[in-house]
């Protein structure tokens, strides 16, 4: 483990910027015991726009980074790496790997609603894996997918409760509510940012699904009796590909604090 990480192995997370934040606050609520070493991937961001194959080796560079940095557990709070990349980064993983799309699922069929409509980046939303986990957890529900391009850039400005947010919302929404959508899976990290806005838009009918509780429960649940769900000493550490105001500006409104420990760093050659 490279010097200054922790005193103890912490639990890394990777995103391509701000969003996978909402999974670290999820996290840390639920284990302020552990350290965290978060990587936003912000030089390469986004990853919802990018060919299978570039994510995927964006993915294996960022998994690679904190295994080198001596991580005990890998969530990938991403979901577009998780739909494109997940197996490719178990695979290669000396640790254990959680990926965002299955506990979300799982939270979301928990709900016991017959029409589930899923959002996510124009990467996930081809991916199918959000489509394919559902109908093989629970054939019987109606599925209905949209892809949501600008969610990211909204929510990467701070517009998480913002008219121009809601005019967007209403207009990717729209056909999913007319659908009948009663639960909405928020099939990006970053979606949960713009919750005030998007709360607003679906009204109180249909619940929103944010994965990044159902990534914590998943955590707990399944690697619990690895981690230290008690103590309270753990640190956060970030570490950034590229430098960014806005990034330290949203992060202060997720976690409700400004990073102590942040680092600018190289991941391009890096792999587990």
């Amino acid at each position: 483990m490279k010097d200054g990480i922790a005193a103890h192995r912490p639990i890394g997370i990777f995103d391509s910027g701000v969003g996978g934040l909402t999974v670290l606050r999820a996290l840390h609520r639920r284990m302020p015991g552990e350290s965290f070493l978060y990587l936003g991937d912000t030089a390469r961001l986004p990853y919802g726009t990018k060919s299978a194959a570039t994510v995927r080796h964006y993915a294996l560079n960022a998994a690679g980074y904190l295994v080198e940095h001596g991580v005990k557990l890998l969530v990938i709070a991403c979901n577009t790496a998780t739909s494109y990349a997940l197996d490719d980064v178990i695979s290669s993983s000396p640790v254990p790997v959680v990926g965002v799309v299955e506990p979300g699922v799982r939270a979301a069929l928990g709900i016991g609603a017959p029409r589930l409509a899923v959002v996510g980046t124009e990467g996930t939303i081809r991916s199918g894996s959000y489509q394919r986990a559902l109908t093989r957890l629970d054939g019987s529900v109606e599925i209905r997918a949209a892809a949501c391009p600008l969610f990211v850039p909204l929510a990467e400005e701070g517009w998480g409760d913002h008219p121009v947010t809601d005019q967007v919302a209403r207009h990717y929404l729209g056909p999913l509510l007319e659908w009948g959508a009663e639960a909405l899976i928020l099939g990006c990290t970053h979606y949960p940012l713009l919750r005030p806005s998007l709360e607003r838009v679906v009204g109180p009918r249909v619940r929103l699904i944010d994965s990044a509780t159902s990534v914590a429960d998943a955590v707990v649940a399944d690697h619990g009796g690895r981690l230290d769900t008690t103590a309270a000493t753990g640190e956060v550490f970030v570490h950034l590909t590229d430098a960014s105001e806005n990034f330290l500006r949203v992060a202060r409104a997720i976690l409700g604090y400004s990073p102590e420990h942040l680092e600018l760093v190289d991941v391009r050659d890096t792999r587990p």
